[in-house]
């Protein structure tokens, strides 16, 4: 299948109705077709895998094509060089969400990303960073807790950044190591508390809501269950 045959395919599935609405989710709604994630997902399963089909359809900037890309490229042929530029094109929290969960995450560059992103000036970038961080809490099963550990510095130092695409990430990145294990989400409340204390609103909105979630007994619970399973 060639990037004429995809594109026919979604412009077949587009629903503008749905574009007129996707700004009040904070979704970038030019260049949308409005197709559901779902639906991309479809299309993704009976393409297949094509890394080169990935990068002409990520070139066309059209949003739902970029989120297909990541669902049909081949993780073995994605470089570095790839993931900085795509991550330079980003223009919208789900199309970096997307990139960084169904791709970027399962890279062997992911963790170098995460620390170079982490401070870059551009706000979907650095959203990457800490979207990556949460993924990979999730995703990574066999990586030691010490490495989460050490990606809290690079969380309590973000939490001054008050944009708004790029806090939430943050916060998202602290939830997600706080319930990966017992252990983690001791260290993650230990990292809230600093972060509700400190004199930054941004800082307090990020550790006040991640305390409150991860001091919860639904995640408690869950983890403790967890634990006796292991």
């Amino acid at each position: 299948m060639d990037v004429d045959q995809v594109l026919e395919i979604l412009q077949k599935n587009a629903q503008p109705d749905k574009v007129k609405r996707m700004a009040d989710f904070g979704i970038n709604p030019e260049k949308s077709l409005g197709i559901s994630v779902a639906t991309l997902r479809s299309i993704a399963r009976k393409i297949g895998k094509d890394h080169e089909l990935a990068l002409k359809l990520w070139e066309t900037g059209i949003r739902d094509a970029r989120i297909l890309a990541p669902h049909i490229d081949e993780v073995k042929k994605v470089t570095p060089t790839q993931m900085d530029a795509w991550a330079d094109d980003f223009d919208s929290w789900d199309v970096v969400d997307n990139c960084c969960g169904h791709l970027f995450d399962k890279t062997p560059y992911a963790y170098e990303k995460v620390v170079e992103w982490s401070t870059h000036e551009k706000e979907f970038v650095k959203r990457a960073s800490f979207s990556l961080i949460a993924w990979l809490a999730v995703h990574d099963k066999k990586q030691s807790d010490e490495t989460f550990i050490q990606h809290f510095e690079l969380i309590k130092k973000a939490a001054y950044d008050d944009r708004n695409y790029v806090k939430k990430a943050v916060n998202w990145a602290l939830r997600s190591i706080g319930k990966r294990n017992i252990d983690l989400n001791k260290k993650a409340i230990e990292l809230a508390v600093v972060l509700k204390e400190m004199n930054n609103s941004s800082a307090r909105w990020i550790g006040s809501d991640a305390f409150r979630e991860l001091s919860s007994k639904k995640v408690k619970e869950r983890l403790e269950k967890k634990k006796k399973v292991a």
